[in-house]
C-alpha cells in the first residue's frame, strides 16, 4: 500500500520512464497470483518473435485465417461499396488485412485504411504491406484499441466501415470484458457498420499446448521477452536463465495461459519503481490468456454488444471462425 507515493516519486525523476509500463508492472507484481498485462509484449522485438509465431506449423491460427479471408474476401468487399473505411485493431504484418483491401481495389474501389495498435513496430510493418495498394495510405494510431478507433472513426468519411479484429485477439480479454470491448466498438459505429471478427476454436487439448508451447523455444523467447523489456525500461534485475515459460490448458475456463515460472526462490528490483519483488520457487508471472470459443459463442456475445451476425465461415479442420456482424439500430 505504501508503494504507489514512492513510484510515482521515481517515475517523476526519470523522464524517459513509461508511466503507464510502470504502474502495470507495479500493480501486476504486488498482485497474487503476480500477472502481467500482456499488451507489454510486443515491442519491437516482441512484435517480431509474434510474426514468427505465426509462421510455426504448430500455430494454425494466422494459416487457418488467411485461407478464410481469401476465399471470402470478395464477398466481404462486395457489401462494403466502392470507398469504405476499413479499420483494423491489431494489424500484425497488415497479411490478412490486404486480403481485403486487394478485393476492395480489384473493384476499383479507394478503401481509407486505419491501423490500430500500441506496437509501433507492428504498424510500420503493416504499413508497408498495404501501402503497396495504389491509392492506399495507412493511416497509423498507436494507442489503446478503445482511443485509437475513437480516432479512426472521427478521421473517416461518411460511408460504410468495417472494423477488422482478426488473430482471436479478442480471446486475449476475459469474457465480461471482451464484452465490454465489443461495446465499446458498437458505440463508435453508426447502423449498417460492420465488424469482422476472427476466433480461434476449442481443439484437442495438445493441439492447443503445441501452438503455445512450440518445440523451438520461439513463444518461450515471447514470453521471456517481457521481463527484459522490464529490465531496459524500468531498470529491472530479472535474469532470464532463471525463468522459464509455461502454457497450461484450462479446461474449465477455456484458455490457454501463459506464464513464466520462477525456477528458484529469488529477489528482483525494479529500479524506477524503488521496488523488490520475492519469488517462491515455481511462482509464476501470468503474463497471458487466450480464450478459446465454440462458434455459437459469437452470435452471442455479438448481440450482447449491439451486432448481429451477416455471415459466418468455419475451418472445421483447423478450428477457427471467421464472423461478418452488422451494427443494429
Amino acid at each position: 500500500m505504501s508503494m504507489r507515493p514512492s513510484v510515482a516519486l521515481a517515475v517523476e525523476h526519470r523522464p524517459g520512464v513509461d508511466r503507464e509500463f510502470l504502474g502495470d508492472v507495479v500493480r501486476g507484481l504486488t498482485n497474487l497470483p503476480k500477472t502481467l498485462d500482456p499488451r507489454w509484449l510486443y515491442d519491437d522485438l516482441g512484435s517480431s518473435l509474434f510474426e514468427a509465431i505465426c509462421r510455426l506449423p504448430w500455430y494454425r491460427i494466422t494459416r487457418a485465417e488467411m485461407a478464410l479471408l481469401a476465399r471470402h474476401a470478395p464477398a466481404i468487399a462486395e457489401g462494403l461499396g466502392p470507398a469504405p473505411a476499413i479499420i483494423e485493431l491489431g494489424p500484425g504484418s497488415g497479411e490478412k488485412l490486404a486480403c481485403i483491401v486487394a478485393a476492395v481495389v480489384e473493384r476499383r474501389g479507394r478503401p481509407d485504411v486505419h491501423l490500430v495498435d500500441v506496437s509501433g513496430q507492428a504498424l510500420q510493418m503493416a504499413r508497408q504491406t498495404l501501402g503497396t495498394f495504389p491509392g492506399v495510405e495507412p493511416v497509423l494510431h498507436e494507442q489503446s484499441y478503445e482511443r485509437g478507433l475513437e480516432r479512426a472513426v472521427a478521421a473517416t468519411q461518411a460511408g460504410r466501415r468495417v472494423v477488422a479484429f482478426l488473430g482471436s485477439n479478442l480471446g486475449n480479454f476475459d469474457p465480461p470484458d471482451a464484452v465490454v470491448l465489443l461495446q465499446s466498438i458498437a458505440r463508435v459505429l453508426s447502423a449498417g457498420d460492420q465488424l469482422l471478427l476472427g476466433l480461434d476454436l476449442v481443439k484437442p487439448d495438445r493441439d492447443l499446448l503445441l501452438a503455445y508451447a512450440d518445440p523451438l523455444g520461439v513463444t518461450a523467447a515471447f514470453n521471456l521477452n517481457l521481463l527484459q523489456r522490464i529490465n531496459r525500461e524500468l531498470g529491472g534485475s530479472f535474469d532470464l536463465r532463471r525463468f522459464e515459460h509455461e502454457a497450461r490448458w484450462n479446461h474449465d475456463a477455456s484458455r490457454v495461459e501463459m506464464h513464466l515460472a520462477s525456477r528458484a526462490r529469488q529477489d528482483v528490483r525494479i529500479v524506477s519503481a524503488d521496488l523488490v519483488v520475492a519469488f517462491e520457487r515455481g511462482e509464476t508471472i501470468w503474463t497471458e490468456s487466450s480464450y478459446k470459443f465454440e462458434a455459437g459463442d459469437v452470435p452471442l456475445m455479438g448481440e450482447r454488444a449491439g451486432f448481429a451476425v451477416r455471415q459466418q465461415w468455419v475451418d472445421r479442420d483447423a478450428g477457427f471462425a471467421l464472423t461478418l456482424l452488422d451494427r443494429l439500430e
